[in-house]
C-alpha cells in the first residue's frame, strides 16, 4: 500500500528539468496572460449570464461571480507558487505527485484529461451552434444531417433523444483546424489565440461601455430576489430557496453554477515548460488573467441586469436581447463576432493543455512513453498526443451527446483545485527551504480557504455530477492498476533497488 502513495522526489523533478527533450521556451507574460484569458472568456459571457440571472440569482449574480472569482484566486495563488517552484509541464498532476503520492497524481492527471477533453468537445459543440447561427443571418443553412450529432441529451428526462443529424460537421472541422495549429508550434498557437482574445475582449468592453448608458438602477431592485444563499449538499438544499425542481437558488447557488465560466485559468500552469522566464511569468499569467476575467464578468452582469429587469432577461441570448430592447439591434453583429472568436480561443487553449498533462504522465511512465512523450524534432510540440486528443474530441463532439458530461468539467476542476491547495500546505512543511520565487500570501489562510470554498461549491453541485465523476475515476483506477502502477518510473526504481 505504501507504494501507492510513493512521492516523486522533488530533487528528481528538478533534475528532469535539465533534460534535452523539453518543450520550446518562447512564451512571455503577455502571451501567458492571453492564454489564460483565452481559456476563460467564451461565448458563455453573453449566454450563460442571462440564464443564471433569470433563473438563479437575479442582480446578485454580480456577487456570485465575485465569490467564484475569489475562490479561484485562492487556488490561483497556490498554482502560482507551485508553478514558480517547478516550471514543468503537468500542472496539478506534477504538484500532486511530489506531495500526495502516485495514486493521487494518477487521479488528478486522469481528472485533468477529462476536464480538457470533455471541455474541448463541449466548446466545439457550442462553436458549431454559434457559427451556424451567424451564417444563418446571411442565408446559409446546413442540412440537418450535417448540423448536429445523431443523439442529444434531454436535461428534463435525463434520457437520450434521436435526431435527424448524422454528424456535427462544423464542430469536427474546427477541431481539425485547431489540432493542425497546435501541432505546428506553441508560438503560432499563442499568436492565433492572442488575435482571438483581442477581438472578444474588445467586444466585451464595447458591451460594457455602450450598455452602461442604458442602465436603469431600479432594475437592480430587488438585488437578491432568490436570497443570498442557496447551499446544497449532495443534491439536498441545506440553506436558501429552491426552484420548482427542488434545486437550490440564490447568490451562492449562482456561484456554483457559473463556476464553469472560470475554468481554464489553471491551464496557464500547464505551459510552464514553454515560458521564457517561468518563475516570474507564469504567476503573472495566472493571476493577471483571472483578475481581468473577474472584472469583465462582473461588469457585464452589472450592465445586463441594469439594462433589463432580471425576470425579463432572455435565457438563451441575454446580452444581445438586452441591446435589442435598448434599440441597438446592430450590436448583435459585434456580439456574434466576439462569440465565435471567444469560443475558438477557449477551444484552442483547452486542446493545447491536455497533451501537456499526458506528456508529464508519460515521462513518469504512467502512460506509454514512446507515444505520449514524443516531442516533434522541428516544432517541439507533443505532436502525437495532440493528434490523438484531436481525434478523440472530434468523435465526442461529432457523434455523441456530450451535454450529459458537461458538468463533469466543473466538478473535476474543483477537485484539482482542492488537491493543489492541499499540496501547497504539504510542500511548505516537507520542503521549507526550496526556492519559491512566488509565495502564496497569508499562509496558511489562502490554501485552507481555497480548499473549503472549492469543497463548498463541489457539494452544491447536483448529485448526478458526483456519480459521473466516480464512474470516470473508476475507469481510471482500472487503467492504473492494470498498467501504470507497474510501469511508472518510481515502480521501476523500486524494482531495481529490490534486486
Amino acid at each position: 500500500m505504501s507504494n501507492l502513495f510513493a512521492r516523486k522526489p522533488f530533487e528528481l523533478l528538478m533534475e528532469e528539468m535539465k533534460g534535452e527533450n523539453r518543450l520550446r521556451r518562447v512564451l512571455g507574460p503577455v502571451q501567458l496572460t492571453s492564454l489564460g484569458v483565452g481559456a476563460v472568456i467564451g461565448a458563455g459571457i453573453f449566454v450563460a449570464t442571462g440564464a443564471a440571472a433569470h433563473n438563479v440569482a437575479g442582480p446578485s449574480l454580480m456577487i456570485s461571480y465575485a465569490v467564484a472569482g475569489i475562490t479561484c484566486i485562492f487556488a490561483a495563488l497556490c498554482y502560482a507558487e507551485f508553478a514558480s517552484m517547478a516550471p514543468v509541464a503537468g500542472s496539478a498532476y506534477t504538484y500532486a505527485y511530489t506531495t500526495l503520492g502516485e495514486l493521487f497524481a494518477w487521479i488528478i492527471g486522469w481528472d485533468l484529461v477529462l476536464e480538457y477533453a470533455v471541455g474541448s468537445a463541449t466548446v466545439a459543440n457550442g462553436w458549431s451552434g454559434y457559427f451556424q447561427s451567424v451564417i444563418a443571418k446571411i442565408g446559409i443553412v446546413l442540412p440537418p444531417a450535417l448540423a448536429g450529432p445523431p443523439l442529444v441529451y434531454d436535461t428534463a428526462t435525463g434520457g437520450l433523444i434521436a435526431t435527424s443529424g448524422v454528424i456535427n460537421l462544423p464542430a469536427v472541422i474546427i477541431v481539425g483546424i485547431v489540432t493542425m495549429i497546435l501541432v505546428k508550434g506553441i508560438q503560432e498557437s499563442a499568436s492565433f489565440n492572442a488575435t482571438m482574445v483581442f477581438i472578444k475582449v474588445a467586444a466585451v468592453i464595447f458591451v460594457i461601455l455602450v450598455g452602461s448608458f442604458y442602465i436603469s438602477p431600479e432594475n437592480w431592485t430587488p438585488f437578491a430576489p432568490y436570497g443570498m444563499s442557496g447551499l446544497g449538499f449532495f443534491g439536498y438544499t441545506i440553506a436558501g430557496q429552491t426552484d420548482a425542481g427542488g434545486a437550490p437558488v440564490g447568490m451562492l447557488a449562482g456561484a456554483a453554477i457559473i463556476f464553469f465560466a472560470y475554468i481554464g485559468f489553471d491551464s496557464v500552469s500547464t505551459h510552464a515548460e514553454e515560458a521564457r522566464n517561468p518563475k516570474k511569468d507564469v504567476p503573472i499569467g495566472i493571476i493577471a488573467s483571472l483578475l481581468i476575467c473577474t472584472v469583465l464578468y462582473i461588469a457585464v452582469v452589472a450592465v445586463l441586469t441594469g439594462m433589463v429587469p432580471y425576470h425579463e432577461i432572455s435565457i438563451n441570448a441575454g446580452v444581445s436581447d438586452a441591446f435589442k430592447h435598448a434599440g441597438l439591434p446592430w450590436a448583435e453583429v459585434i456580439i456574434a463576432s466576439a462569440g465565435v472568436a471567444g469560443i475558438t480561443s477557449v477551444l484552442l487553449v483547452m486542446m493545447l493543455s491536455g497533451p501537456r498533462v499526458f506528456l508529464a504522465m508519460a515521462r513518469d511512465g504512467m502512460v506509454p512513453q514512446s507515444f505520449f512523450s514524443a516531442v516533434h524534432p522541428k516544432f517541439k510540440t507533443p505532436w502525437k498526443s495532440t493528434i490523438l486528443i484531436g481525434i478523440f474530441v472530434s468523435i465526442l463532439t461529432g457523434f455523441l451527446p456530450i451535454d450529459a458530461l458537461l458538468h463533469l468539467t466543473n466538478i473535476g476542476t474543483l477537485l484539482a483545485f482542492v488537491i493543489v491547495c492541499a499540496a501547497v500546505l504539504i510542500m511548505r512543511k516537507t520542503h521549507p527551504h526550496v526556492e519559491r520565487p512566488f509565495k502564496s500570501p497569508l499562509f496558511p489562510f489562502v490554501p485552507i480557504m481555497g480548499m473549503l470554498c472549492c469543497l463548498m461549491l463541489m457539494f452544491s453541485l447536483p448529485v448526478a455530477n458526483w456519480w459521473r465523476l466516480f464512474a470516470w475515476l473508476g475507469i481510471g483506477f482500472v487503467i492504473y492498476f492494470a498498467y501504470s502502477r507497474r510501469h511508472s518510473v518510481l515502480a521501476q526504481l523500486r524494482a531495481k533497488q529490490g534486486k
